[in-house]
């Protein structure tokens, strides 16, 4: 099996074995997990940038500044989803008379 086939067969392996383990996570551990995966897309942000700093052609540049991009949109986007399913689970506020 060559190097390329076995990569592309460890890829398509993990995302079903990802989509199955998070189809199968009940509702009430929705938020937990994405604080979860916001720690992993903050790792996979500080890669993406050592992998920009070793760049040494100009394909190789573009496609890591893309995966900066990506993945600091990814990151933000699952902080800013986890904070409001955390604010939906505050009280209502009492008003002050």
């Amino acid at each position: 099996m060559s190097n390329g086939l076995a990569l592309l067969s460890i890829f398509v392996l993990s995302v079903f074995v990802g989509f199955e383990v998070v189809a199968k996570v009940s509702t009430t551990l929705h938020t937990p997990l994405m604080s979860g995966a916001n720690a992993i897309h903050g790792i996979i942000l500080v890669g993406a940038i050592s992998v920009a700093s070793n760049a040494t052609s100009t394909l190789s540049t573009a496609l890591s500044i893309a995966a900066i991009i990506l993945a600091t949109i990814n990151m933000v986007g699952g902080f800013v989803v986890t904070d409001r399913m955390l604010e939906m689970f505050k009280g209502k506020k009492k008003e002050v008379k």
